[in-house]
């Protein structure tokens, strides 16, 4: 079993506190509060960092799929957007929505967007996060 960590210190009420985030490998450590949260202040955020694990997981399992079934891929490239709505007693993540694009040699589009699917469903990622409603947009280049 693999296990990964991550560190995240708030110091102060929610509104004038703030925070730090490091990820275990040191590849980033940087601040985050109420205004990278919540507006658009300087900083990272919970929603962004997810962003960026499941457009990363996913990227790597559909060019996983993609060379399984005998189509390597020159490029893949992920985008995830996670949506952060106040909801009825507080927030929460309602959807995210993927758009890939993939550069493969040889491959039609209805191959590549049933790779896609299928990399979305099976992405450890979206497995993790499959109680928010997940879109894709896959296109090939």
């Amino acid at each position: 079993m693999i296990t990964r960590r991550s560190d995240a210190e708030w110091r102060g009420d929610l509104l004038k506190g703030a925070g730090t985030v490091k990820l275990g490998s040191g590849a980033y450590e940087g601040k985050y509060g109420f205004q990278s949260r919540f507006e658009n202040g300087p900083g990272t955020n919970p929603e962004e960092l997810i962003a960026a694990a499941h457009a990363g997981c996913y990227s790597m399992a559909l060019s996983l799929m993609l060379s399984e079934a005998g189509h390597p891929p020159t490029r893949v490239h992920t985008q995830a957007r996670v949506k952060l709505d106040k909801v009825e007693g507080g927030f929460a993540i309602t959807g995210i929505d993927l758009e890939t694009v993939g550069e493969v040699p040889g491959l039609d589009a209805k191959k590549f967007d049933e790779l896609a699917q299928a990399a979305k469903k099976n992405c450890p990622v979206s497995k993790a996060l499959s109680a928010v409603p997940i879109a894709l947009k896959a296109t090939l280049k």
